[in-house]
């Protein structure tokens, strides 16, 4: 997450880096929020330069909401952290006690009801982490 952001904007964030252009009430549903709510996230993210509304060309009275190129840059950078810390926790544990740990990891937050999804590469060169 880039410095500007907070927490809360990953609702919108995350669910852009799966699939870039989607509208208001797609991101609110994909989210389990209400559309004000969405909005208001998308508000304050497009005015940090994050997102930009743009007509939706399958219904004039709907915007689509798409990453800007900073928003790419910070899903990047991110991604290149994420990969650069799993590659220095593998040398320390071991490849086979991190693919433990992470098991360990996905049955806990499932046992306290969350959901875990594996985001791809923000990128044209989208890699497993």
């Amino acid at each position: 997450m880039a410095p500007d952001q907070r927490r809360a904007h990953g609702s919108v964030m995350e669910q852009l880096d799966f699939q870039d252009g989607l509208r208001l009430t797609d991101l609110a549903k994909g989210a389990g929020m209400t559309p004000q709510a969405i909005g208001e996230l998308v508000d304050q993210l497009e005015e940090l330069d994050y997102v930009v509304r743009r007509p939706d060309p399958d219904d004039r009275r709907a915007k689509r909401i798409y990453r800007t190129s900073r928003a790419r840059k910070a899903s990047e950078a991110a991604f290149d952290t994420a990969h650069r810390i799993d590659g220095e926790l593998s040398e320390l544990l071991g490849p086979d006690r991190l693919t433990s740990l992470k098991a360990d990891l996905v049955r806990i937050v499932e046992w306290r009801g969350g959901e875990i999804t594996e985001l791809p590469r923000p990128s044209k060169r989208r890699r497993r982490l």
